[in-house]
C-alpha cells in the first residue's frame, strides 16, 4: 500500500460539518463582522467571513452551538482563539479562516427565556390540570 492510499487523521478532535451563522470580532482593533462556519471541533473552527484577518490575530466568534454537539439544549457560545490560516474564498469575495479555539464562554440566556423554561417544569395549582396526552408546549422566545 502506498502512502497515498493510507491517510492518518492527525486532528485531535472530531470535526462536525455545520453551516452556522457566526459573529466575528477582533478584540485588538474592535472590528466586527459576520460569517458562517464550514466545520467545527472542540479545538477549532473553519469559517467564511468578509472581515479582514491575518495569521496569529486574536479573535472571537460567537454562535449558537447546536444540541447535537452540546448533548443538551442549544446554547450561545463565545469562542476565543487565534487565527491559524487565512485563505481566499473560492467564491471570490471574503476569506476562509481557520482558528484554534483556546477558550469557551457559555453566554447566559435572557431572563425571560430562562424563566419561561423553568416555569414549564413546575406545577401551577391556579391552572386547570391538563391531561399529559394533550399537553401543549408554548415555544420560548428566540435567543438574542
Amino acid at each position: 500500500m502506498s502512502t497515498d492510499q493510507v491517510r492518518l487523521e492527525r486532528r485531535a478532535a472530531q470535526r462536525f460539518e455545520l453551516h452556522l451563522p457566526v459573529s466575528v470580532r477582533l478584540p485588538q482593533t474592535a472590528c466586527e463582522g459576520c460569517g458562517s462556519t464550514q466545520n467545527l471541533s472542540a479545538r477549532g473552527a473553519l469559517f467564511h467571513t468578509d472581515l479582514q484577518m491575518a495569521e496569529a490575530d486574536a479573535m472571537e466568534i460567537t454562535l449558537v452551538m447546536p444540541s447535537m454537539i452540546t448533548l443538551a439544549d442549544s446554547m450561545r457560545v463565545r469562542c476565543r482563539g487565534k487565527v491559524l490560516r487565512v485563505l481566499s474564498s473560492a467564491q471570490g469575495r471574503g476569506s476562509v479562516v481557520a482558528v484554534q479555539v483556546e477558550k469557551y464562554e457559555y453566554l447566559a440566556e435572557t431572563t425571560a427565556a430562562l424563566s419561561s423554561r423553568m416555569s414549564a417544569l413546575h406545577e401551577h395549582p391556579h391552572e386547570a390540570p391538563r391531561s399529559s396526552a394533550h399537553r401543549t408546549i408554548e415555544p420560548t422566545a428566540p435567543r438574542p
